[in-house]
């Protein structure tokens, strides 16, 4: 298998009402196409949707800039990373929710799903980034790629 990783970038409106789902379908056919194991996958889906809805629920951007979200496979760590990226330079803050609460649990769902994550601040100002990644069991990363089958 080629050391490289493999990546996919999207840039969609904040918008459009259907452009999570778009992600996530964008996702998973990759996610399946490089093999990793379905139980990842969906964390990792559940995990680029958490993201993407607070990008375009919360943040406060400039009209015509578009939200990206990126997912790299690399073989060789056995890591699989996802970000979003969005216009605006307010920094996520977790919250306390209530129980009656219907939002505020997103930061906690990163803190308790992820290997890892964190946010980034982009270059020149414009925007930030927010990741996670995701460790590959240990047994499937020497196996899981493209073309490759995890079981």
């Amino acid at each position: 298998m080629p050391n490289q990783p493999f990546t996919t970038t999207i840039s969609f409106s904040p918008r459009a009402p259907r452009s999570v789902g778009r992600a996530r379908h964008a996702f998973r056919a990759d996610a399946d196409a490089w093999g990793i194991p379905e139980d990842t996958a969906d964390t990792a889906e559940l995990l680029l949707s958490e993201l993407l809805t607070n990008a375009c629920r919360y943040a406060k951007y400039p009209p015509g800039r578009d939200i990206s979200a990126t997912w790299t496979l690399t073989p060789t760590a056995g890591l699989l990373r996802i970000e979003v990226s969005d216009a605006n330079r307010r920094l996520p803050k977790p919250r306390q929710a209530t129980a009656d609460d219907e939002a505020g649990r997103g930061l906690e769902l990163l803190t308790a799903l992820a290997t890892t994550w964190s946010t980034d601040v982009r270059p020149f100002g414009i925007g930030k980034t927010v990741w996670v990644e995701l460790k590959l069991p240990t047994e499937l990363a020497a196996t899981t790629g493209p073309g490759r089958s995890s079981g």
